[in-house]
């Protein structure tokens, strides 16, 4: 049986903040392994490959080959239940819908007599979707990756998922890639599937920008290629953290942290609450529920490494320790949630209420569970269908209006040393 870290807020808060600071420290011996796959794929293109994935995953891919081909797909379909494709088709068409409504609001228009400014969004050329395997099957990181890309109007998806020992990706994995219309999926995971994007390989051609969260070693490895291509966001290990006073539903306090603690060891699952009653009680629910679980080793191990319940003296310092750390996931479960909400600075998502709870931010209300961990929070917002297209400004000018804008471009050009900017504008003119 595990024992979560209980105390006061002052004191493992700190200590958790302390902690948080390094986290995104480079490891060098993390980073020379990185180093190491990224430089033999670069050169040794697909061998790399499939040497890295016989070593990592366990699986030969010499006959089968790289790219998942349409027999594969088709024989995926036959594994799958309707409910399953219902499943699927659901979270993809809420996930649709409110891309669309993100993208349709910044494409705009201003015109304020003088100039007309329309903003449009064009499509990045290319994407690459990482969607992590191993201890568990994320056909919902699959829509949440490429549906958004289809939104934005991408003509080519490349997705890469790592496959089990036998040499072949999870079912629901390639018929959620197939029913949001990625263009290529390959049997390629870790740092390996990154460098493959990012250079290209005699199979694999490089995309312009990746996304997808991943592994420590994924994390890295997208870091280190930015300089070749773009990447989205700091996306690793998840976490949760539960804001919560004497009002909260215990029971959906233990459910929603060990929730998030079964995806892997290193997940981190935290409660800050204003009440002794609810930290005790939570602490005795843990314990009382891991032992009736599927999955409750690796729950167990990620709240017993990574878990915390912190009792904070009043809602403004808890507030205060939230900003700091820059959850992932924020669920507010409170007397005024929405009051609290709006105080809140640094989080990849707030969810709202005992009915929001990061599960179904997972699985059901289409908003993007790719999210800033680590606390990049405080610098990064989640995937959307923005990380796929780029803003461009369309600017018509009246000549009447150009003319009355000489004086103060001509005192800044000056000021910056720059003569011909003024000179460019005011030879519009002649002797006017």
């Amino acid at each position: 049986m595990t024992t979560i870290r209980t105390g006061l807020l002052t004191d493992l808060g700190e200590e958790l903040l302390k902690k948080r600071t390094t986290l995104g420290t480079r490891d060098s011996v993390l980073e020379r392994k990185v180093k190491d796959i990224l430089d033999r794929v670069r050169v040794e293109g697909d061998k790399a490959l499939l040497d890295f994935t016989r070593m990592f995953d366990g699986a030969d891919l010499s006959s089968k080959g790289l790219r998942v081909s349409e027999p594969d797909i088709a024989e995926a379909r036959n594994k799958v239940t309707p409910n399953d494709l219902r499943a699927l088709e659901y979270l993809r068409k809420r996930i649709a819908r409110i891309e669309k409504r993100k993208l349709d609001a910044v494409n705009y228009v201003y015109d304020d007599g003088k100039i007309r400014l329309r903003q449009v969004t064009r499509p990045l050329r290319s994407v690459g979707c990482y969607v992590p395997g191993g201890r568990a099957a994320y056909p919902s990181t699959v829509l949440m990756t490429v549906v958004p890309a289809k939104v934005a109007g991408v003509p080519r998806i490349v997705m890469c998922s790592p496959p089990s020992g036998d040499g072949e990706i999870e079912p629901m994995v390639l018929v959620a890639a197939d029913l949001c219309g990625a263009d290529e999926v390959y049997r390629v995971g870790g740092a390996q599937a990154i460098a493959a994007m990012a250079y290209g390989t005699e199979t694999i051609q490089p995309v312009d920008k990746i996304v997808g969260p991943g592994s420590e070693f994924v994390t890295v490895a997208k870091r280190m290629v930015n300089d070749v291509v773009a990447i989205d966001l700091p996306a690793g290990p998840s976490e949760i953290l539960v804001l919560a006073d004497d009002s909260a539903d215990i029971r959906c306090v233990v459910l929603d942290l060990i929730s998030q603690a079964e995806h892997a060891p290193d997940n981190i699952p935290i409660l800050v609450t204003t009440s002794r009653r609810v930290l005790e009680e939570t602490s005795r629910q843990i314990e009382e529920l891991l032992t009736t679980l599927e999955r409750r080793e690796i729950a167990e191990e990620a709240l017993g490494r990574q878990g915390a319940l912190l009792l904070a003296d009043s809602m403004d310092d808890a507030l205060d320790f939230v900003n700091r750390f820059g959850p992932e996931h924020l669920e507010i479960l409170t007397h005024s949630p929405r009051l609290l909400a709006e105080k809140v600075t640094a989080a990849g998502i707030i969810l709202v209420g005992e009915y929001t709870p990061v599960a179904a931010s997972d699985y059901c209300l289409g908003t993007n569970h790719v999210l800033p961990t680590m606390g990049f929070a405080q610098t990064y917002s989640g995937l959307s269908v923005l990380d796929y297209v780029k803003m461009i400004p369309v600017v018509e000018c009246r000549r009447s209006t150009l003319k009355t804008m000489l004086r103060p471009a001509k005192t800044l050009s000056e000021r910056e040393g720059l003569p011909n900017h003024y000179l460019a504008l005011a030879g519009r003119f002649g002797d006017d």
